[in-house]
């Protein structure tokens, strides 16, 4: 299986490669357009601030491409949170594949929101063979509300989307590369769509 991760300066790639290898595969590092287009799979991470993250997909024409890609495609934190119409973190205008607006958790709160919390609400195949409030890893600020495309929730201060798909794209906000064995089992299933 070909699986491409794409890698534009704000991602986590090297967690998600050495959990793509606990799992037996091999996921190449790339930001050349044709290598991300020929891939079977494609994973989107993202680590860091909205309006920088946008830059540089622009920069590479990325954020042309991403939107027109065909196969599965897993965006993780902010790569989920860069698939919506746009980000309150600094005014940013993301991808618009997802149709909903990301919005910073109140100061109510601890932001960021780090560590452990509950998935439910599970829906779609991504989830398959994970139990409802099962526990995954998240750090981010910043969240996109519940919508039509939400298949798995979170509560913090509110209940959010802690997951999205739309055809073929599909968004996490928690981190399946650092959640063990839950984790691990949502890359397994996303690689099986």
């Amino acid at each position: 299986m070909n699986i491409v991760i794409i890698n534009y300066g704000a991602g986590n790639i090297k967690s998600i490669q050495f959990a793509m290898q606990r799992l037996g595969y091999t996921a190449v590092l790339s930001d050349n357009p044709e290598e991300i287009k020929a891939a079977d799979k494609v994973i989107f991470p993202g680590v860091g601030e909205a309006s920088s993250a946008m830059k540089k997909l622009k920069a590479t024409g990325l954020d042309l491409l991403i939107p027109k890609l065909k196969q599965p495609v897993l965006g993780i934190c902010l790569g989920m949170q860069l698939m919506c119409k746009m980000s309150e973190e600094n005014d940013t205008k993301g991808l618009g594949i997802f149709d909903v607006d990301v919005v910073k958790f109140s100061n109510q709160v601890k932001v960021p929101q780090i560590g452990w919390n509950q998935i439910e609400y599970l829906k779609t195949k991504l989830f398959n063979g994970i139990k409802e409030k099962e526990y995954m890893y998240t750090v981010h600020s910043y969240y996109a509300p519940l919508c039509n495309e939400t298949i798995a929730t979170t509560n913090y201060e509110l209940a959010y989307s802690s997951a999205l798909q739309k055809d073929n794209f599909y968004g996490v906000q928690f981190h399946p590369e650092k959640s063990s064995t839950a984790g691990e089992q949502l890359l397994k299933n996303f690689l099986r769509i």
